[in-house]
């Protein structure tokens, strides 16, 4: 109980003295922090004011972005080649639909390169 009513009283000189001695910047009345005189001096500060003139620059807008169409990657003899090869994987692989895909993707690919692309 006597712990507990020393904490309290502590908290309380605490709160009394930190409050002033921060809002002054830490140069307050000196009590909490054992400053009674301050021994230095404080300089006047000079504050030079320099101004400058921006100059300003207008440039032309940039000519608009030409957009083109995207080239189309797909071909006829791709899509020939797609058909093709499913229908050979599927075949082959008597009925397997991985077959079948590998066949058409392998047919594409062999369809596209033919064309060109």
């Amino acid at each position: 109980m006597k712990k507990l009513l020393f904490i309290i009283q502590l908290a309380a000189l605490v709160a009394v003295y930190s409050s002033p001695t921060y809002a002054s910047g830490g140069h307050g009345k000196g009590r909490a922090l054992g400053h009674y005189k301050h021994k230095h001096k404080h300089r006047p500060v000079v504050i030079e004011k320099h101004y400058y003139h921006e100059e300003v620059r207008h440039y032309p807008a940039p000519p608009p972005p030409q957009y083109s169409r995207p080239v189309d990657q797909r071909s006829t003899q791709g899509l020939v080649g797609g058909a093709l090869g499913s229908a050979l994987g599927y075949e082959m692989g008597k009925g397997d639909p991985v077959a079948s895909g590998l066949g058409a993707a392998a047919g594409a690919y062999i369809g596209n390169g033919m064309s060109g692309r």
